[in-house]
């Protein structure tokens, strides 16, 4: 059984660094043969601001976005999430999406891309603590992106090289 892999875009902000750096997460990711790698933007869920009645943990969702949400979500063995750092967080529209659902998380895997002014690391540290909530383990080691020194023109993905060593 190959296990199936979600690189999860959480920014939807129009002209948003996240879409180039999930292709790259991607690539990256491509080039394993131990598991599918499947990008999944949150964008194209058009989840507004959690509109189900009952709370997700009762898995009674009753709108066509929620079910669709909740099957992709349930479809993957774990994830990699792809997040910016928003006010020492992770972005709104991430927390959102995840908080759609709630069964469809649990007792898989998650590793985390972030990126922002220092990396995105507060965003991860923030996300790790909900994962845990989902019953989700969290990989240690994360990839975190400056927008200083990981990109171009604060638009185009080029990670340094890590140092060996560090």
């Amino acid at each position: 059984m190959t296990l199936k892999i979600a690189i999860v875009l959480g920014s939807t902000r129009p002209g948003r660094n996240g879409e180039a750096v999930a292709k790259w997460a991607q690539k990256i990711a491509a080039q394993r043969d131990d598991a599918e790698f499947e990008l999944v933007d949150i964008a194209d869920y058009k989840l507004p601001h959690l509109d189900e009645v009952v709370p997700p943990a009762m898995g009674q969702y009753t709108q066509d976005h929620p079910l669709a949400w909740a099957e992709k979500v349930a479809s993957f063995d774990g994830y990699l999430f792809v997040t910016p750092e928003y006010n020492h967080s992770t972005s709104g529209a991430l927390k959102n999406a995840i908080d759609f659902v709630y069964a469809e998380w649990n007792n898989k895997a998650a590793g985390f891309v972030s990126y922002g002014s220092v990396g995105g690391t507060r965003a991860v540290e923030h996300l790790r603590l909900i994962m845990s909530e989902l019953q989700v383990a969290t990989v240690r080691s994360q990839v975190a992106l400056s927008l200083y020194t990981d990109f171009v023109s604060v638009s185009e993905t080029a990670p340094r090289r890590p140092q060996r060593g560090r």
